[in-house]
């Protein structure tokens, strides 16, 4: 694959981050995600095609509107170059195929996904449901990945967060993950799986545990703080997905 190439394709994912904060904002809120076009959230004013251009407008602007002088956030520009790379990192381990498209946007919803989630604490049903029907029908054109490990994938990786949730609750007396998380690896699963549904939750966790603890020695021990385990999950499937096999080849040579 030649360098250019890459480069493309990162500015084909850079635009497609664009269009993913358009999604982040937008679908919480109930809005349509074509129309209207995109506006300052402070003076309301449209915003031209010409700045709007991903990344190089933000630096062009100086981080600021163009007509307010209101600060943007950073996370714009930091969605768009992360879709790139996500873009470009997907095309240089699966190439040109059916398959790098089908990826491109299996990782778009997990990036709107994350940030809707630690922005509301919600995972919208309008991503992940039809998510885990599209990953299903992917299945029969991703050779290494059978319909039937879709379909486990999408009764496992659902009823594996269902029966954590229920065994949680009896337990603690309270709810401690929401409905949206197993939806979510329910559409994991029909992307990546059954045997990505484990490694999945395990990275998760060990993540979400990592993050999570210094969090809570930092509110002071407070073991009811909301930390959104969707982000965690939506990561735990992007590294499966890139280097899941490495992983669990590394990890059962640890166990020898």
């Amino acid at each position: 694959m030649l360098p250019f190439h890459y480069t493309y394709i990162f500015i084909f994912g850079s635009i497609v981050g664009s269009f993913l904060n358009v999604c982040i904002y937008r679908i919480p809120a109930g809005k349509s995600i074509v129309s209207p076009p995109s506006s300052c959230p402070y003076c309301r004013h449209r915003i031209r095609w010409f700045q709007n251009i991903p990344i190089v407008s933000y630096l062009i602007l100086g981080g600021k509107c163009a007509f307010c002088k209101a600060s943007i956030s950073f996370r714009y520009p930091a969605i768009e170059v992360l879709t790139g790379l996500l873009f470009s990192l997907t095309l240089y381990y699966f190439s040109f195929s059916v398959a790098t498209l089908i990826y491109w946007v299996f990782l778009a919803a997990l990036v709107t996904i994350t940030f809707i989630d630690l922005d509301h604490q919600i995972i919208p049903d309008v991503i992940s449901l039809p998510g885990i029907i599209v990953g299903f029908i992917c299945s029969f054109f991703i050779p290494w990945l059978p319909w039937f490990d879709s379909l486990l994938g999408i009764v496992i990786g659902g009823g594996i967060l269902l029966a954590i949730a229920w065994v949680y609750e009896k337990v603690a007396k309270r709810e401690g993950m929401g409905g949206g998380d197993i939806k979510l690896l329910a559409m994991l699963g029909a992307f990546l799986g059954w045997k990505a549904v484990l490694p999945v939750v395990f990275i998760a966790s060990l993540v979400g545990s990592v993050i999570g603890v210094p969090l809570m020695l930092l509110q002071k021990g407070d073991t009811k703080l909301a930390i959104p385990f969707g982000p965690f999950l939506a990561f735990a499937a992007t590294v499966y997905l890139f280097w899941g096999r490495d992983l669990v080849y590394w990890y059962l040579n640890l166990l020898r």
